[in-house]
């Protein structure tokens, strides 16, 4: 295996990490997991939840400890529209009920065996 391959191995190994962290946070919140890893040709949503009967579209960033910036500064602009996308995608696929929903932000910091922080924000995401 390739440098390339075990960095990218480790990469989505932490991101699955806190989306984990992030789906028991979110369900110890009394939140309805509804999904997680939604695609669709228009993009990824790390997690759709139900926050009472306000429909969750969760971006879940997550870093090491020792990383120089905040897990939330990577959030770009481009990520920002195909969460818009694919939120837009999955509720036509439900037929749009007439329920709210918003884009919530959760940052997860991990330190070697444990979590560091957590942060969440809710609607964050515009």
């Amino acid at each position: 295996m390739n440098i390339y391959r075990k960095a990218k191995a480790a990469h989505l190994k932490i991101g699955r990490r806190g989306e984990n962290i992030a789906s028991s946070f979110l369900a110890s919140r009394n939140f309805d997991i509804i999904l997680r890893n939604y695609r669709c040709s228009s993009g990824e949503i790390d997690i759709i939840a139900r926050d009472g009967s306000t429909i969750c579209f969760v971006e879940v960033k997550t870093r090491r400890h020792n990383s120089k910036s905040r897990p939330a500064r990577g959030l770009t602009e481009k990520q920002r529209k195909r969460i818009r996308k694919a939120a837009n995608h999955y509720m036509n696929k439900i037929n749009n009920p007439l329920m709210p929903f918003r884009f919530d932000l959760l940052e997860v910091i991990l330190s070697p065996w444990d979590i560091r922080e957590l942060r969440y924000w809710k609607g964050e995401i515009r």
